[in-house]
Order: C-alpha cells, then sequence, then structure tokens
C-alpha cells in the first residue's frame, strides 16, 4: 500500500487522471482545485508575527527588517515541504485566474512589508517604528486572509453554495 507521502512524492503529469492528481495534491495539503498550498502564507505571517512583536519590544523592529520577500517557488525551495517539488508544480500549472488573482494579492502583500522595510530603516525613533508596525499589520492581515481565499478556492465554494441553495 502506497503512503500519502509517498503519492505527495509523484510528479504530476499531463494526461493523468484528474482522480490521481487530486489524491497528490491533497496528500501534500494542495488544494486540488486551485493548486495553491497555504504553507506559503507562513512567509508573510511570519513577518506579521515580527511586526506584531515591534509595539512592546521595539528592538524586534531588526527582526522584522532581516525580512526578506521570496516568491512562492522560493519559499518552498528554501522549506522543508515534503512535496516542495509538487507544490511548485501545481502552482505552475493552476489555472491563469487564480493563479493572476494569488500572485496579485501576494505582490500587495510583498510590496507593503518591503516598503514598510524601507521606511524603518530610515526613521530611528521607536515611537515611528511603532506606527509603521501597527499600520503594517492592518493592511496586510486582510491581504492574507484574502490569499488564504484564493488559495482555498473560496470563490467557487461560494457559487457552490449559491447554486445548491437555488
Amino acid at each position: 500500500m502506497t503512503s500519502t507521502a509517498a503519492i505527495a512524492d509523484l510528479p504530476l503529469q499531463a494526461g493523468d487522471p484528474d482522480e490521481a492528481r487530486t489524491a497528490r495534491l491533497r496528500a501534500a495539503n494542495i488544494n486540488p482545485r486551485t493548486g495553491l498550498a497555504t504553507d506559503y502564507l507562513n512567509h508573510f505571517n511570519e513577518a506579521i508575527m515580527l511586526l506584531d512583536m515591534i509595539p512592546d519590544m521595539p528592538e524586534c523592529a531588526s527582526d522584522f527588517l532581516e525580512w526578506r520577500p521570496l516568491s512562492y517557488a522560493e519559499h518552498f525551495i528554501a522549506s522543508n515541504f515534503k512535496a516542495r517539488d509538487l507544490a511548485i508544480e501545481a502552482y505552475e500549472t493552476a489555472d491563469a485566474q487564480i493563479r493572476a488573482e494569488f500572485d496579485h494579492l501576494t505582490g500587495d502583500m510583498t510590496r507593503i512589508l518591503t516598503e514598510v522595510g524601507a521606511a524603518m530603516r530610515r526613521v530611528q525613533l521607536d515611537e515611528t517604528r511603532v506606527t509603521l508596525a501597527r499600520q503594517a499589520i492592518v493592511w496586510v492581515k486582510p491581504l492574507v486572509m484574502q490569499t488564504a481565499g484564493v488559495i482555498n478556492g473560496a470563490a467557487e465554494a461560494d457559487v457552490d453554495t449559491i447554486m445548491a441553495a437555488g
């Protein structure tokens, strides 16, 4: 019998039956409908966690300033995610519209965090860094939630719910 980890390690192949592809993606914690994994959000949640510490411990600003943006592929290449090759491959073959929405949101988060980091480097006052950290959290947290919705196919689920109610 094949383990779920072994199934997840198998590469996607053109012409795979949908059922086999779905099983591999699910085993790897990749949404089979979107081809995306929520694990990538850990990259942004790490930055939020570091920003969240700054109001109580302003010296943590230096920890946030060490955070570097990573693309989806870069994140998985650098991670211990078991099925990282599958995650990257699924992302590359994801529906163009879903991927465009996902890339737009993650691009916005990356820009905000990069700009806030640049602003923090220019200022010296802890008070200003605290204000920047708090504002960044207000901007980025909702984007993380929206991105999670894209990853989890929330828009598709809403349509399914509406159609089922009709």
